[in-house]
Order: structure tokens, then sequence, then C-alpha cells
């Protein structure tokens, strides 16, 4: 039973050493992760400009608002996702993919180690590190700007916890599907199209190119309950105040429930790929 138990350690220590590492390659590229802020500050103006045109002159202004989304509100969304937006998985982590495309998947399973659980890590690192830069510039950006369009604080305290607890289920989330997609692509031969367009699919229904709620009345159900809201929308509607406190243990539940089911799919679908696995390239 203490063997058992120390070679659990030794492993939880191993992958997070993984974990650490990769994430100390990734704060080196400064240059990058400063020109991906930027990106995501002036598309950020873009969007709270089309915005307040919309809720100013648009023929059923009133929509927006209707729908429980205050301009005010709907600015400090668009700061908030472009902050955290390249949480979301768009790629596949480039490290495991070149291992994929060159056979290195091979080595990898001659280390005394899960695989999925060394993806895991790896994906977790690379997504860390662009939230680190672009968030912090993005953010510092957001309280600096004029009143109009500057970011509003949240809705009151509690909801501000709630919503960090979310942010954090959300960046979960994020790695499990990130991993998951990259499983799918395990022992797969014909190209990458599919899996990012899995990929496009998830940043869409994220609320991360229009708020969830501004959608269609009969699809907000569905699209609070599909996987993807737990990105974006569900943690940045706990900021807002759209979604109260009392909501936010269901809602944090829901995002868990998604984890777990990416992460139980993911260990399955690898378990039997590799059962099968085509080493390409050499």
């Amino acid at each position: 039973m203490r063997l058992t138990r120390r070679a659990n350690m030794t492993k939880v220590r191993a992958y997070f050493s993984l974990f650490r590492i990769k994430t100390a390659e990734g704060i080196q590229y400064r240059l990058a992760g400063l020109a991906s802020a930027s990106v995501g500050v002036f598309w950020a103006l873009i969007e709270i400009v089309v915005f307040t045109v919309f809720y100013n002159y648009a023929a059923n202004k009133d929509a927006g608002t209707l729908a429980g989304l205050t301009l005010k509100q709907v600015i400090s969304y668009v700061w908030l996702s472009q902050a955290i937006w390249t949480m979301q998985p768009m790629s596949i982590d480039a490290e495991i993919l070149k291992k994929i495309n060159s056979g290195d998947v091979g080595l990898e399973l001659c280390r005394p180690m899960d695989l999925y659980a060394h993806w895991f890590a790896g994906t977790a690192a690379s997504r860390l590190i662009p939230v680190f830069w672009r968030g912090t510039v993005t953010l510092l950006c957001a309280i600096l700007m004029p009143v109009p369009y500057r970011l509003g604080l949240p809705a009151s305290a509690i909801g501000f916890c709630w919503s960090l607890l979310s942010f954090f289920c959300a960046f979960l989330l994020c790695t499990a599907f990130g991993t998951f997609v990259a499983t799918v692509r395990l022992n797969v031969n014909w190209g990458d199209g599919p899996m990012y367009m899995m990929m496009l699919i998830g940043g869409v229904l994220s609320g991360g190119y229009l708020p969830l709620q501004l959608w269609p009345a009969a699809l907000q159900t569905i699209l609070l309950l599909q996987p993807f809201a737990g990105y974006l929308d569900i943690p940045i509607r706990l900021y807002l105040g759209t979604m109260q406190p009392n909501d936010a243990g269901s809602l944090i539940l829901l995002q868990l429930i998604w984890i777990a089911l990416f992460v139980a799919a993911g260990k399955a679908l690898m378990a039997k790929r590799l059962k099968t696995i085509i080493v390409q390239g050499g």
C-alpha cells in the first residue's frame, strides 16, 4: 500500500515538473505574448465600437437590454473574454502534434508515465502562459480606458469570488477538451481539418464571438448546458451579475461534470487508440 502511494506521488511530482518546465519555457516568449495582448486590446476596441453602435442606433436597440445585458455589461464582457481568449484550445499543442506526426509517440510510451496525464500537463502549460501575458496587459488597458469603455467592477464581492473559481474550472475545462482533441488526432492520418473544426465550434459556442445571452431566447437553455459555455460565458456571467451567486454552485458543478466527461472520454479513447497505434514518420 505504501509503495503504491509513493509511486503515485512520484508520478504526480513528475507531471508537475513537466508542467513547470514547459511553463518556464513559455515565459521566455515575451514578444509573442505582448503581440497577442496588443491584438486582444485592438480587437476588444473594435467589438466595443460595434456593440455601441448597435445598442444606440439599431432599429431594435433595446433587444440587448431586454436579453439581460446592458451596454456597460457587454463592454466588460468583451474585455474579460479577450483577456482569457487564448485559454481556449484553438489548436493542438505544437509539441504534442509534432510527436504524433514524427512518430515520437512511440518514444513517449517507453516512459514510466501515463501518456494522457503527460499530455494533459503539457496542454495546461501551453494554455497558461498565453493567458498570463495577454490577460495581464489586456486587463490593465481595460482598467485605464476612459469611463464609457472601461472594464466595470464585479457586481458583488461574492459573485467575484465565485467567478474566480469558475475561471479556474474554465481553465481545466479548456485543458481537458484540448487534450481530448489531441487524443482524437492520435493514430489519424487524414489531416488536421476536422480537429480544427471541433475547436472552432467550441470557440463560437463559448460566447467569445457573441455573448450567449444575445443569442435567440429559444436557445438559451441549450447554450447554457452545452460544455463550451464553461469556457467564457459562465464565469463572465458570474462576474457581471447576470447570473446570481445562488446559481453559482450548480453552474460550477456543470463545469466539473463536463471536465470529468472529457477526461474520461480522452482516457478511454487513448487506451483504445494505443492498442492499434500506427507510428508515422521515422
